[in-house]
């Protein structure tokens, strides 16, 4: 499918009187998709699905806020959800604890039972413990395992500040 401004090329071209076969050579592009936009009746539409919102999961709050105060500012409203969204690289960033949450129900959670809580625990902690922190290799550590990384630091030679 051919972007907008290169229809609006194809059909600039054609008024200018140039040959189907000219504008395909001169645009680039195929001689059928040259045929095809003239054919069209106007510019091509991209329909695309809606995406999420980052206020979707606040929409249910924020209308029941503004049921309850028709006069709140929107700068208002955002006040109150700030604390709650956080940005990347601050304390409320969840990122990487989400990524290790899903890590561990992949590995750990899914591919078993337990038949109590206390066994789950146990399994948890060795699985942490044991694989994750020390061995797992990490792509923020340049997809080092947490004690080469730090191996590597300690094999380093100190260099003099100067």
């Amino acid at each position: 499918m051919i972007k907008l401004e290169e229809w609006v090329d194809v059909v600039a071209l054609h008024r200018q009187g140039l040959s189907i076969r000219a504008i395909a050579r001169r645009l680039g592009i195929s001689r059928n998709a040259v045929r095809r936009a003239l054919r069209r009746g106007g510019p091509p539409v991209y329909l695309r699905p809606p995406r999420p919102s980052k206020l979707d999961p606040f929409k249910d709050y924020l209308l029941q806020r503004l049921a309850e105060f028709p006069e709140l500012s929107a700068a208002a409203l955002f006040d109150e959800i700030k604390a709650s969204m956080g940005s990347r690289g601050d304390a409320y960033d969840n990122a990487a604890a989400k990524s290790m949450m899903a890590t561990i129900k992949t590995e750990l959670v899914h591919r078993r039972r337990f038949k109590t809580q206390d066994e789950a625990r146990l399994a948890l902690f060795r699985y942490i413990e044991g694989f994750y922190n020390p061995l797992r290799r990490h792509s923020a550590l340049g997809y080092k395992s947490p004690a080469e990384y730090e191996r590597m630091f300690e094999e380093a030679p100190l260099e003099a500040a100067g």
